[in-house]
């Protein structure tokens, strides 16, 4: 059905903005990509997106300051607006009110170091101009307190059933001076973050009154913004929160008044982070952050319909964005963006610094990809600006891409074509130098296109790394799911990306190079509701906690409910998610689990008598009530995330979370016609394949086919290129392509055939497999931080992971800290020296003693060694920093130590693991 107004879906992106438009009229939509910023063309992007559409479709003149936006149902917008700001640092001038003593926590952080092999750090800035240090204290009452004398301090319940001493008030009068004060600058937006305020919120708001009184414009308080556990998170959050929303709000301002009625009877929808759609009004900082990549998510969620799991694969010019949609969306609720810990709900989305304008590079024997970027300008060598060979190179010399299907926009004029030659005489002379390298070694000369083809397989290595991590990593089969690709250089990698997985299937929308922008169309409208909790989840549903965390779950329900339903949904559009957010006692990390499927069966306790039916009653009541069985839901997700289970410890309740969604009608979708035949390729080329069963390279013939002659149902046979109006569509040999009823486009790849690689040196493939076993590393890592309980391997990220050979020697590792890398091997060795004639499968050693290859006494090491055939053929290792290890004092660092004894546990080898059994009660002799 043809829509008689229009209905935008705009992705306000860094560098350019896309609007796709359902319109009315036979063509039923348009789509416009336009520069992000012009400003000597016009005032704001999207605006000027839909007012070309409007002129196009209607033949009207609409000025660009202003016009009437009474022909518009609907905007549905994603932007970068916030992120931009906080990358740039360009939010609203904040202060920060915080506990007294706490005035440097967000500054100090968790003390974690992303750039550690950097030798020259620079911070970002703070977020906070000024700081209100509040003299109010507040501390859980402990379990053996809550009976005691006593103490005169005034005891409260929180709103997590914790009971809190009051230890100190605000004084209201001083705050309210220095509050004054800070206004006095022409401050407009404060940030309260208050020590146990997610749960026991009474002196923030008190504050937030007084704010409110005095004039201040945004007023973020941490209770409101994220209740949640984790000071310097929810700091971090509340305090983007009042940097960026003035900023949005200023935005949104400038937006509606380019429009003679400020749209007020225009719907204007905003994506949030998590990927679903809210009121302009509702849109704030904190929840911003992804606006924009989280419409490519819901794009290809919706509408990859292949019946299987799909792998989300947006591939740029500097990166690549990869993620996963299963049953639902996957979201995480703690990341880092520009230096700032984030708790909100956001798409799980991992980015890799590999794309198009990677550069290239051979280094100490090895190709390397990234994580440099050539950028926009100047670009790759074939954009004509003199600059660095790039991933993009190595497409048009082995005839990937071909420059008359590209914009004449390069040049230091921007009108002129991809130069193939210059891209030609850069591999040349790289070419040149890796054959220098080669000779002098006595390994085989390479030709210029084995070069550019050997560049193109590390590239995508690099790029499979975060696909493992997000499935493989968590326990999924990569070789169930699709590939989904978008963006603009996915298509040229996606068939060798997905046999490099298993992946059988790859899906390329109609839309894929705007797909963020049709995603925006397609997403529901949400509302979420969270509460914070720090109860035991019993095992026993007829315990009354689990009946009240029931009934929390449902008011929360009913208030997300509620909202939808005055912003005018229809109750029947509205469907309700619930969500425990649990972790086992003891441990750090909690996993969000939805309202299972599954129930637990149980006897109420009641009598028919009790309940008033008599014995001889024909309605006999079976008294037994269905819960749902979050418990065992964690325990299964916990057990295939990490590998283990820690049965017999407690689970605790962090939060509760409720996730309304109203339903949107979504997009309409256009069919193709059927063609008879296949239309004639407009031109066959060559391109250079690597053969899989051979592993040799040639050039093959390769027709080209626009997709806008083709039609639904036809299939074609690779090598072929297909190209869209966005994006070139790489049909490798031994995969096909079919055209759907709606112009998507689906691949089938042929599974990946194995064959001997032989054991002579070769650079390309010890660059592939240098990128795999870093990747296990890294994987190692990330599983070790996840599972750690000590705050320095955890949040302090103080920790290391490598690989080593049977002797070991190292092989390689993640990029952890430098003192334990260089040390770790020597442990290694000493572990085989020592007990190298004992171990057996099963076995896991631990150290710590300097004369075993240590450092200091809190770094533990584990070495486990890897078995095949009866035989330890590699090991793999790990050592973190513990905060205390036994020593004179606390920290297991004294200055004053004369003997290492005094500094703690002094281990030269144990086996904590012994034909697979923990030996607790040995390391806790020793400790």
């Amino acid at each position: 059905m043809v829509s008689s107004s229009f209905r935008f879906s705009i992705d306000r992106g860094g560098t350019f903005t896309d609007v796709y438009a359902e319109v009315p009229g036979e063509s039923g939509f348009r789509v416009v990509k336009l520069l992000s910023e012009d400003p000597q063309n016009y005032p704001d992007a999207p605006r000027e997106g839909i007012r070309r559409i409007l002129e196009a479709v209607t033949g009207e003149t609409f000025p660009k300051e202003s016009f009437n936006a009474d022909k518009i149902e609907w905007i549905r917008m994603g932007t970068t607006v916030a992120t931009n700001a906080l990358l740039e640092r360009k939010g609203a001038k904040t202060t920060l009110v915080t506990t007294k003593g706490f005035r440097d926590l967000l500054q100090i952080g968790n003390q974690s170091r992303p750039k550690i092999f950097d030798l020259e750090i620079s911070k970002l800035d703070l977020l906070y101009e000024e700081v209100v240090e509040v003299d109010e204290r507040v501390r859980i009452v402990r379990e053996d307190e809550k009976s005691s004398h006593d103490s005169g301090l005034e005891i409260l319940e929180g709103t997590t059933g914790e009971k809190f001493a009051v230890l100190a008030k605000p004084d209201l009068a001083v705050v309210r001076q220095e509050l004054n004060a800070v206004f006095e600058k022409g401050i407009r937006a404060v940030a309260v973050v208050f020590l146990h305020a997610y749960a026991f919120p009474e002196h923030e708001r008190q504050i937030g009154v007084i704010a409110r009184e005095i004039g201040f414009e945004q007023i973020s308080l941490s209770h409101e913004v994220m209740p949640m556990v984790k000071m310097v998170a929810r700091g971090d959050t509340t305090t983007v929160d009042a940097y960026l929303t003035p900023h949005i709000r200023n935005y949104l301002q400038s937006f509606r008044s380019g429009f003679s009625d400020n749209l007020e009877k225009t719907q204007l929808l905003f994506m949030q982070s998590d990927g679903g759609l809210t009121d302009s009004g509702k849109f704030k900082g904190s929840n911003a952050i992804l606006s924009g990549p989280a419409g490519g998510v819901v794009g290809y969620a919706v509408t990859t319909d292949l019946g299987q799991p799909v792998i989300g694969f947006d591939m740029g010019g500097t990166s690549t964005d990869v993620s996963r949609y299963g049953d639902d969306y996957e979201l995480v609720h703690e990341t880092e963006t520009a230096g700032v810990r984030i708790q909100a709900p956001q798409m799980h989305i991992k980015t890799v610094a590999a794309g198009g304008g990677s550069r290239l590079f051979f280094r100490n024997g090895l190709f390397e990809v990234g994580p440099e970027s050539a950028g926009a300008h100047p670009g790759p060598v074939c954009y004509r600006k003199e600059g660095y060979l790039a991933v993009t190179d190595a497409n048009l010399v082995l005839g990937r891409l071909h420059p008359q299907y590209f914009p004449k926009i390069f040049g230091p004029n921007e009108n002129e074509a991809l130069d193939l030659d210059a891209s030609r005489n850069a591999f040349e002379k790289i070419t040149a130098e890796i054959n220098e390298y080669s000779k002098e070694r006595e390994l085989p000369e390479m030709s210029l296109e084995e070069v550019a083809l050997g560049f193109l397989r590390v590239a995508n290595e690099v790029m499979v790394r975060p696909i493992r991590e997000i499935s493989v990593m968590r326990g999924f089969d990569i070789k169930e799911h699709a590939l989904a690709c978008f963006g603009g250089a996915g298509g040229q990698h996606a068939c060798s990306i997905a046999r490099e997985l298993g992946i059988s299937k790859i899906f390329i929308h109609r839309f894929s190079g705007i797909l963020s922008a049709y995603g925006m169309g397609l997403a529901d409208i949400v509302v979420e509701k969270q509460e914070p909790s720090a109860l035991v989840l019993p095992e026993n549903k007829e315990n009354d906690v689990f009946k009240n965390l029931l009934k929390n779950l449902e008011k929360l329900s009913s208030d997300a409910k509620t909202e939808l339903l005055a912003q005018g949904y229809k109750a029947e559009q509205i469907e309700i998610k619930r969500y425990l957010n649990l972790r086992y006692q003891g441990t750090d990390t909690a996993l969000m689990i939805s309202e299972p499927d599954e129930v637990s069966i149980y006897d109420t306790g009641n009598t028919n008598c009790e309940l008033g039916i008599s014995e001889s009653s024909s309605e006999l009541q079976k008294n037994t009530a269905k819960f749902p069985d979050y418990v065992s839901a964690f325990r299964q997700t916990y057990l295939r995330e990490f590998g283990f289970d820690l049965t017999g410890r407690e689970i605790i309740v962090d939060d509760l979370r409720v996730r309304a969604v109203a339903k949107s009608p979504g997009l309409q979708k256009y069919p193709l016609a059927k063609k008879d035949g296949i239309p004639g390729a407009v031109e066959q080329t060559k391109c250079y394949f690597m053969s899989e069963s051979s592993g040799c390279g040639a050039w093959q013939e390769t027709p080209i086919y626009l997709l806008e002659n083709l039609g639904a149902g036809q299939q074609l046979r690779g090598p072929v290129i297909v190209m869209q109006n966005t994006s070139t569509i790489l049909v490798e040999p031994g995969c096909s392509a079919e055209v759907t009823e709606y112009g998507d486009v689906v691949l089938s790849v042929e599974t990946r055939t194995f064959r001997e690689i032989g054991t002579q040196t070769d650079p390309v493939q010890v660059s592939i497999f240098g990128n795999l076993f870093m990747s296990i590393a890294e994987q190692m890592g990330r599983t070790l931080q996840r599972t750690a309980i000590s705050t320095n391997i955890k949040e302090r990220h103080d920790f290391s992971c490598a690989i080593f050979d049977e002797t070991g020697g190292l092989v390689a590792n993640a990029p952890h800290q430098p003192v334990h890398l260089g040390a770790m091997s020597e442990a290694v060795r000493q572990q085989v020296k020592l007990q190298g004639e004992t171990l057996k499968v099963g076995d896991v050693l631990l150290t710590n003693h300097p004369i075993a290859g240590g450092s200091h006494l809190p770094d533990i090491t584990v070495v486990t060694p890897v078995w095949q055939n009866g035989e330890a053929i590699f090991y793999i290792a790990s050592r973190g920093h513990h905060a205390d290890i036994g020593g004179i004092s606390p920290g297991s660092m004294p200055p004053f130590s004369r003997t290492l004894k005094e500094e703690g546990a002094c281990i030269k080898t144990f086996k904590l693991v012994e034909n697979g059994i923990f030996n607790e009660a040995g390391i806790t002799e020793l400790l």
